[in-house]
């Protein structure tokens, strides 16, 4: 009788185990990468052997893409994102007025030659990001597209690549993820509808809000980034960043930032990198960089 009354603890105490390691599997899933291949989103996930980001900025009329190239870098120096396969368009704007804010200096520094300039060249820049397309879709890989602006350039590239390779269905191949709504608006209708109707398009909570679902980086009140960015590289990154955004905010008709304006800081765009990636449960500015510095 005490062999089985032993045996019985034995197995409840097996199966009690069991039940805690489901539930906090279940409720605890990681909040940010941990350097696995795949990295979760709510779309899929991103595989970092196969997959291709895309970071597309309009920069225009908004300084806050400056500052949104700055905490990218940063991103993609943290060793958990060091083998993620990403490239950067700059001048993906759409139908708004507005003079452009020129960041070639910035992406240069920050990026080395791993961008393309829309904004010289537009034609030129889709069959240029349409190649790096083929080539990861050819691959077996997904593209991610963070629109950090509108989707023309976007409806353009997919056109192209749906021309050069019909045989692959790109629907749910090429994830494309926006943040703000007033991208929407400036974004041609034919150009969104076609992104829309021709992608697996998310439309996800404004990065500039805290609070709301996705990561919230517009912060007038945050200026002591330099406590936490101590690498020489990414500090001169951030230098430069900021001269240019407080050079060309509200400058000669361009849009007025007030977070900058303040002093602060405005990398609202990386919202969805964030999304993309699976850190969306980082809540605002000060959480990004503490987890940076971690």
């Amino acid at each position: 009788m005490k062999l089985d009354n032993y045996r019985t603890k034995l197995i409840a105490i097996y199966m009690r185990t069991k039940i805690i390691v489901f539930i906090a599997t279940a409720i605890f899933p990681m909040a940010f990468n941990t350097g696995s291949e795949e990295i979760s989103s709510k779309s899929g996930t991103f595989n970092t052997q196969k997959d291709l980001l895309l970071v597309q900025f309009d920069c225009k009329t908004d300084v806050d893409d400056i500052h949104t190239m700055a905490a990218l870098a940063t991103l993609m120096t943290k060793e958990n994102f060091s083998e993620v396969n990403y490239h950067v368009v700059t001048g993906t704007y759409g139908i708004q007025g507005g003079l452009y804010v020129p960041p070639n200096d910035l992406l240069q520094l920050a990026f080395r030659d791993n961008w393309t300039d829309a904004h010289k060249d537009f034609e030129s820049a889709v069959n240029k990001v349409k190649e790096l397309v083929k080539t990861t879709l050819k691959n077996q890989g997904d593209v991610w597209i963070a629109e950090a602006g509108q989707s023309n350039f976007t409806a353009e590239v997919v056109k192209a690549v749906k021309a050069d390779i019909p045989e692959i269905n790109i629907s749910q191949r090429i994830h494309v993820v926006q943040h703000g709504g007033w991208n929407e608006k400036m974004t041609s209708p034919a150009h969104l509808r076609y992104v829309k109707d021709n992608t697996d398009y998310h439309k996800i909570p404004d990065g500039n809000v805290v609070g709301n679902g996705s990561p919230g980086f517009r912060s007038p009140d945050y200026k002591h980034w330099q406590d936490k960015v101590t690498d020489p590289r990414l500090v001169e990154i951030w230098q430069l960043a900021i001269e240019i955004a407080n050079k060309y905010n509200g400058k000669d008709g361009r849009y007025n930032n007030e977070a900058i304006s303040a002093g602060g800081l405005d990398f609202s765009d990386l919202s969805e990198v964030c999304w993309i990636l699976g850190l969306k449960d980082i809540k605002d500015t000060e959480e990004f960089f503490n987890f940076l510095s971690d």
